[in-house]
């Protein structure tokens, strides 16, 4: 009996051993691997300069500026005037009739249908973009969607489980829930108002205050049916979506104490959890990477410029917007991180998983004979969520707060991200195997 507990014992100690040996090996190898990234860093600029001397710069027209300025001005003393702010739907005094309330229901139906979860909201986006492809946003927000897809599976995948326990993940699914299911909320119904008036050959922007958005997108979209400046109402679109989980989701209460306060959310920037990739190229081990990181969430400036510089790459950079575009109706969002890079990770998991974790990546590619990460796809790991009708108000006080926003589009100067996400996932797995050897 003491023979076969010293062996358990001992299968234990060198199962820990071997994990503990293993991350010490990594660690003397971040000289060599700092070194491979500051050159696979400037061989990623070298890239992103490539294509960005193909690049057709987004601009904003300033003349339609001008005259939003004008409008949102007067929607600010309007507000003055009256008082104190009312929900959008509430302080309109435009009255619908009964084709405007048939469509305003059927609108509401449709959002309510798709914003299920997020693999329902991300293709929906898709579909609309291929049908009104001037709704640049549409397409942003397809790309976006996906990343907010991966980021609630990395949840219940391979390495997360092993960083954050079972209440806290779900703290951190529901803020990305949350904040998915408002902008679709939100914007979607937008597009399909968009989308009746081009039917009826008329606009039906009036309506727009009857489904509860912002008296800020008003002008705008009656801007943008005359105009057909789809720069501006992207980032009109941008700028009202931040706007609109800020108090909602960001400064919320539970959030900012059960995720955005926390230890985890803090190092989300040293593991690089917050880059948004998009694929511009997937055969193989050949996928290739554009996006940028997010360092700080908590910011509300932040996160707009963060979206234009998204929005700019897609839109300005031929080679990365068409990749993306063929990526994306190439392959149907799941949620599993497999879509894009499937020689890493597998939405099916081979083994159960094991403890201690063993080391998977050498480099940017699996070891010999290792396992693929587990991705899993959303529908299996997380069931739908009923969607709570949002808190009711308008952001939108004053034209000064927006205005600054619609100056400029500038191109990201460094965008390529192959070599960097490979980085991020070995930085995760390394983190992964430094918390075991401090866990009692």
């Amino acid at each position: 009996m003491k023979k076969d507990g010293g062996e358990l014992m001992g299968g234990a100690s060198g199962k820990l051993g071997s994990s503990f040996r293993a991350w010490i090996r990594r660690c003397i190898q971040l000289p060599a691997d700092a070194w491979l990234y500051a050159v696979g860093k400037w061989h990623s600029f070298g890239e992103s300069q490539k294509m960005i001397a193909e690049a057709q710069p987004l601009v904003m027209q300033p003349a339609l500026v001008a005259k939003l300025a004008v409008s949102w001005t007067q929607l600010e003393q309007e507000q003055e005037a009256g008082g104190s702010i009312a929900s959008p739907a509430v302080s309109s005094g435009a009255v619908a009739g009964s084709a405007d309330h048939a469509l305003l229901a059927s609108i509401r139906a449709d959002a309510v249908h798709l914003n299920r979860n997020n693999v329902t909201r991300t293709e929906a986006y898709l579909a609309l973009y291929e049908r009104r492809p001037e709704l640049h946003w549409a397409l942003l927000a397809h790309l976006v969607s996906r990343n907010g897809g991966w980021n609630m599976t990395d949840l219940q995948g391979e390495w997360l489980p092993y960083l954050l326990g079972r209440s806290a993940r779900e703290a951190v699914f529901r803020f990305l829930e949350r904040a998915n299911a408002l902008i679709f909320q939100d914007a979607y119904p937008q597009l399909l108002l968009y989308e009746a008036s081009c039917r009826a050959g008329r606009p039906l922007f009036h309506l727009l205050p009857q489904l509860g958005v912002s008296r800020f997108m008003v002008p705008v979209w009656q801007t943008f049916w005359k105009s057909g400046d789809s720069a501006i109402l992207t980032v009109a679109l941008i700028v009202n979506e931040q706007n609109y989980i800020e108090q909602r989701i960001v400064q919320q209460p539970f959030f900012r104490k059960e995720v955005l306060n926390t230890l985890f959310f803090g190092l989300q920037s040293l593991l690089q959890l917050n880059a948004v990739v998009f694929c511009y190229r997937s055969r193989g081990e050949e996928m290739k990477l554009a996006g940028l990181v997010l360092e700080n969430f908590d910011n509300l400036k932040e996160r707009i410029e963060f979206g234009k510089r998204l929005y700019a790459l897609l839109f300005g950079v031929p080679e990365v917007h068409g990749g993306a575009c063929a990526f994306a109706r190439a392959f149907r969002h799941t949620g599993s991180r497999a879509d894009y890079a499937p020689h890493l990770f597998a939405a099916v998991r081979r083994d159960p998983p094991k403890k201690p974790y063993r080391e998977r990546l050498s480099g940017r590619r699996l070891a010999p004979g290792a396992a693929p990460l587990f991705s899993p796809e959303l529908s299996s790991v997380w069931p739908d969520r009923e969607v709570e009708a949002p808190e009711p108000g308008d952001w939108f006080r004053q034209a000064v707060q927006v205005l600054p926003y619609f100056q400029k589009l500038p191109l990201p100067h460094s965008f390529e991200m192959t070599n960097e996400y490979s980085l991020l996932l070995n930085k995760i797995e390394l983190a992964v195997l430094a918390s075991q050897q401090w866990k009692p």
